[in-house]
């Protein structure tokens, strides 16, 4: 495995960034409803990183004609074909989950896998509602972990409330909702991220969205092509955000970011600890878009147990913050933490008390006393938010974190950023 040390600093810095990684949610996005629309969609600043490389490649597979000139790449669709390849999905829930949904109503068999860490993800929360309207899937432990097999089946209208505000879950549903036999209705606990339900509409599917209920009417022809530049990812600008929050006499500037509500939740938390926070939009077609500054001031303490759905990805990097603040804070109703890439609660509580912080883990949670980071080895255990997470408490102490190659899955150039800031050893 990969190591990487960090090395602080001590004073401040000015940092504009227009070259933060595209939107992996939105690039996923992309690629999968390309597939459902007639005529080429045509996206530009799609990430190229490893997760979504793999989406791509997988709706090559599909059948889809791909075409890429560097800038924009070209999709063209001729429906969803049955395949001999093994889908390979790399490190991507999100890719699983989804393809999981559109795959289900698909003419064919299909077999999705993933690396080490994907396999060992749970798949229960899709998998069961899918079987529940028709779908046959089928996977290790009653379906529960990859790889998974797919037989294409038609699919039955339903009205399905989920015990879980997922993205990834909802999204997977309305994918199935497009192909069934009537009228669907899809419920969640909390508003979770909604890219779906944002550009499936702008594609022309019929959604209507109430509150935490939305309905989805089946597709009866393809939908219209994309046309979109993909904004940056305001997760991975959160990174950057937190290293001006944590560093006396510094500010961040992010160009080009998605300014989604259900995507600037962590940023929100942050101000209310205390961060300095202006928003400027500038375009908004799919998505708000516009740019982020983020400067120094002391942090304080801060409870956070609302919304977690839409601050879930960052929570890692913002537990940074909080072991910079003055002190407790809480996170509550998180218990999501605990499928992610790694068991991110038992992970950055584990690797917070390597640096001399003090913590306290609870089933859906933690509490983080601020305190005095120290320099420590940190195991990332494959999860590309806690590589880059520690890598950002560097700053403030130096640290060595071992498993980086995971970062390459989200965000290739973090390092290249990281590098305007500070000295990095690989």
């Amino acid at each position: 495995m990969i190591s990487a040390i960090v090395h602080s600093i001590s004073k401040g810095f000015e940092l504009v960034c227009a070259d933060i990684a595209a939107d992996k949610s939105i690039s996923h996005r992309c690629a999968m409803f390309a597939v459902l629309a007639q005529g080429e969609s045509k996206i530009e600043n799609f990430l190229r990183a490893e997760d979504t490389l793999n989406t791509l490649k997988i709706v090559g597979h599909l059948g889809a004609e791909i075409t890429d000139d560097g800038e924009t790449i070209t999709i063209r669709s001729r429906g969803i074909q049955e395949t001999s390849e093994i889908l390979d999905c790399g490190n991507s829930g999100t890719g699983m989950r989804l393809f999981c949904g559109l795959l289900s109503s698909a003419q064919g068999h299909f077999i999705l896998t993933g690396d080490e860490y994907l396999k060992r993800r749970p798949m229960k929360r899709v998998t069961q509602p899918l079987r529940s309207i028709g779908a046959q899937l089928d996977g290790r432990q009653n379906g529960d972990l990859a790889p998974l097999s797919i037989r294409g089946a038609s699919l039955r209208a339903f009205d399905y409330t989920s015990s879980v505000a997922s993205a990834q879950v909802k999204s997977a549903m309305i994918l199935a909702a497009l192909r069934s036999d009537g009228v669907c209705t899809f419920r969640e606990p909390e508003l979770s991220r909604d890219h779906t339900e944002r550009m499936l509409r702008g594609m022309g599917a019929h959604l209507e969205i109430n509150g935490l209920e939305t309905k989805i009417w089946p597709i009866k022809k393809p939908l219209s092509p994309l046309s979109i530049r993909v904004p940056a990812d305001s997760s991975s600008a959160f990174f950057f955000a937190v290293a001006a929050a944590i560093v006396p006499g510094s500010s961040v500037l992010v160009e080009g970011v998605t300014l989604n509500p259900t995507r600037i939740e962590a940023f929100k938390v942050l101000e209310r600890m205390g961060a300095k926070i202006t928003y400027k939009l500038t375009d908004e077609k799919y998505e708000p878009i516009g740019s982020i500054r983020v400067e120094y001031a002391p942090l304080h303490a801060v409870l956070v147990e609302e919304n977690i759905a839409w601050l879930i990805d960052e929570l890692p990097a913002l537990s940074i913050a909080m072991a910079c603040a003055n002190g407790k804070s809480i996170i509550k109703n998180a218990e999501e933490l605990r499928v992610k890439e790694s068991d991110r609660i038992r992970t950055v509580v584990d690797n917070l008390n390597l640096c001399g912080i003090e913590t306290e883990e609870y089933q859906d949670g933690y509490e983080v006393t601020g305190g005095q980071l120290k320099t420590a080895y940190i195991n990332s255990h494959g999860d590309h938010r806690v590589a880059m997470s520690f890598l950002i408490a560097g700053l403030r102490c130096g640290m060595e974190i071992e498993d980086i190659e995971c970062i390459n899955t989200s965000f290739p150039n973090f390092f290249e950023i990281l590098s305007r800031i500070t000295k990095v050893d690989i």
